[in-house]
């Protein structure tokens, strides 16, 4: 049995935790039975009364024939509090409207939790062009303009070695891509996602250095087919100016809990 911080963990609970997030990875592609006991390698018993314990208390859902399982309404309810409870996302959440009107572009708000960024908040383009990136989805941090803010702001050596996986042709597959594109966004400042993680798209990042080493990002992502770079000029210095009202307002430390 493994043990976090000297503590032996709890085989159920973390048995309970796996498997949500197992379904909440697999997004709208529910599960049966089966697949779900061999991805946590438990008996099929001990996995049918494990989904209807959540089932019951609306961790899990299920369909009219039984067979079928997907993350519950819970899940969400927990998520939403999360937010609301989160001082950063509070005071981020005006600046990401004042880009949204300047700019009429998609913008997010992310935070590095692992190798991956999860999305805290999203104020969609005034042209309702929708992208895969949603409040609550977690992607690879190498894969966008969020991740790769956040990764410059960490010596290379933290890297994972690669290979990485590939959205886009336009994806960082090797370590050594990886390191001299964060080289490059070190120097400018912010980063830039050329297609890598969305068809299409063109993210620009800027990492919100009221932690060091920053914890969460903002972006602004743009159709390849309205960026010129006259907008892209635009694009860049409104998000810069953005970052620093938003660093003025939550000075470092925030008045927040340090969770680990």
């Amino acid at each position: 049995m493994s043990e976090t911080g000297g503590v032996r963990e709890v085989k159920s609970a973390a048995r309970t935790v796996e498997l949500l997030e197992l379904l909440a990875a697999r997004g709208d592609r529910p599960a049966r039975l089966q697949e779900l006991a061999d991805a946590l390698e438990v008996p099929r018993s001990s996995m049918y009364a494990l989904l209807q314990t959540l089932i019951s208390r609306g961790w899990v859902r299920t369909d009219v024939t039984g067979s079928l399982y997907g993350i519950g309404i819970h899940a969400l309810l927990t998520g939403t509090s999360y937010l609301d409870s989160d001082p950063r996302v509070r005071a981020v959440r005006p600046y990401l409207d004042e880009a949204s009107d300047a700019l009429g572009e998609t913008i997010h708000m992310g935070r590095l939790d692992g190798h991956d960024v999860a999305y805290l908040a999203t104020r969609e383009s005034h042209e309702y062009l929708r992208t895969i990136s949603r409040v609550g989805r977690r992607l690879p941090a190498h894969m966008g303009a969020l991740g790769k803010a956040l990764l410059a702001e960490r010596p290379d050596e933290e890297l994972p070695e690669g290979p990485y996986e590939a959205a886009t042709p336009h994806t960082h597959t090797s370590r050594e891509s990886l390191a001299a594109d964060l080289s490059r966004v070190r120097e400018r400042g912010y980063s830039v996602d050329r297609e890598e993680g969305v068809p299409g798209i063109v993210g620009f990042g800027f990492a919100l250095r009221y932690d060091s080493p920053a914890q969460d990002a903002i972006s602004c992502s743009v159709p390849v087919a309205r960026l010129t770079p006259e907008r892209e000029q635009r694009i860049v210095a409104l998000m810069r100016e953005i970052r620093t009202k938003v660093e003025a307002t939550v000075p470092a430390g925030g008045g927040a809990i340090h969770w680990r």
